[in-house]
């Protein structure tokens, strides 16, 4: 099982507060565990506090409102940027073909400069999953996975991201049960 570039809807039944109704967008996934960014949970806080944080200076002066997103449990102080299309930066992690997942500094500036990608969500922190980890989360229940829609990642207000991922398999998330049934 592959599930990178995958969104991962959590069940309704899931009640971890970190993951509780969200929808996570899996950048990994191969035998040595997973990692995903939680793509709907805004922070309070906006890209312009963290680019003066680091100092990096704003030319694009749109960027200054964007809003930074809880991107999971794992490392709340590492920044990733989400991305469309993948690009050439220093450190990023291609997703498929259009979209990469940047960890590095140099494409932060480039947003700051108007010169970025066309795309871009920044979150800050990570979830992760360790070896079969995911798998058994999978077979208990406690997610759907399905194909990722950059439009829901990049387009959609936050708190309709939900919903619209699991729309995308055709389900009604209010009409789920929290038992599991295996065959």
């Amino acid at each position: 099982m592959d599930l990178t570039n995958q969104f991962l809807i959590a069940m309704p039944a899931l009640q971890d507060p970190n993951f509780h109704r969200t929808v996570t967008f899996l950048c990994a996934h191969n035998e040595e565990g997973a990692m995903g960014i939680v793509i709907n949970r805004p922070l309070e806080l906006n890209l312009g506090d963290v680019l003066d944080h680091m100092s990096i200076e704003v030319e694009n002066e749109d960027v200054n409102d964007m809003m930074v997103l809880q991107g999971g449990p794992v490392q709340r102080d590492r920044g990733f940027v989400i991305h469309e299309p993948a690009g050439e930066w220093d450190a990023v992690l291609a997703v498929g073909s259009d979209i990469g997942v940047a960890t590095s500094r140099d494409i932060l500036t480039a947003v700051a400069h108007g010169d970025g990608p066309q795309r871009a969500v920044v979150a800050l922190g990570y979830a992760g999953w360790g070896a079969g980890q995911l798998e058994r989360e999978v077979q208990q229940n406690a997610w759907l996975s399905g194909p990722a829609d950059s439009s829901i990642i990049f387009d959609l207000p936050y708190d309709k991201r939900y919903e619209s991922a699991a729309r995308l398999l055709g389900v009604e998330l209010d009409r789920l049960s929290g038992e599991a049934g295996h065959a």
